[in-house]
């Protein structure tokens, strides 16, 4: 028996044919819409990962910046300290400086040779006098070069004979002097100490060297 097909066979199968082609176009759109969906959450987790280590950078920024406020403000004081000791150290040293120049001159000043008057700037003294000879000066500086304990640097700025009246009716030839001389600064504890520090290591290596 011969069976014969009357349906449209044709128009079935194009039918199957759009179906598969629509439902295809339709996973597709899904799939893609997954994948974007999916890429637009890893997206937002970025920005969100970003925006996050940003503003932790912003905070430990700002909390830098008081540090370092905090930091110019006690150099600023250290140092306003600092300065204070310095002046302190200074009266403290300069105080009996006049005592010691004194008592200096006294000790190196020979016989014959006298002083008219003294004036100090900083650490130079300036001496003017009259001696009875130019050896009394030339020992002066022999004594101030060689003898001194708190003057150095002796510099004789000009001696020129003059006839002086000593009161009766000769008048004597005298020496008058102009001498320039420097007080020895004395080591402050704080640079006494460091320079002990320093040389503390090469002794150290001398001993056991």
């Amino acid at each position: 028996m011969i069976l014969i097909n009357l349906l449209p066979h044709r128009e079935a199968k194009r039918r199957q044919r759009k179906q598969a082609f629509f439902a295809g176009v339709a996973a597709a759109v899904v799939a893609g819409l997954v994948i974007a969906g999916v890429w637009y959450l890893v997206l937002q987790q970025l920005m969100a990962n970003q925006q996050a280590r940003t503003q932790f950078l912003n905070e430990e920024i700002a909390r830098l910046d008081v540090q370092i406020k905090d930091i110019a403000s006690l150099r600023a004081e250290i140092d306003a300290l600092k300065a204070r000791q310095k002046a302190v150290e200074d009266l403290q040293t300069d105080r009996n400086t006049p005592v010691r120049l004194l008592d200096e001159l006294v000790k190196q000043w020979p016989e014959g040779v006298y002083i008219t008057s003294i004036k100090q700037t900083g650490y130079l003294v300036e001496v003017v006098g009259i001696a009875q000879s130019n050896e009394r000066v030339a020992e002066l500086l022999r004594n101030l070069l060689y003898n001194s304990t708190w003057l150095e640097h002796p510099e004789l700025g000009e001696i020129r004979a003059e006839s002086v009246n000593t009161g009766g009716k000769e008048l004597r030839r005298l020496f008058r002097y102009t001498l320039k001389v420097r007080i020895k600064q004395p080591v402050v504890p704080a640079a006494a100490a460091a320079a002990s520090a320093a040389s503390a290591p090469v002794k150290a290596v001398a001993k056991a060297s």
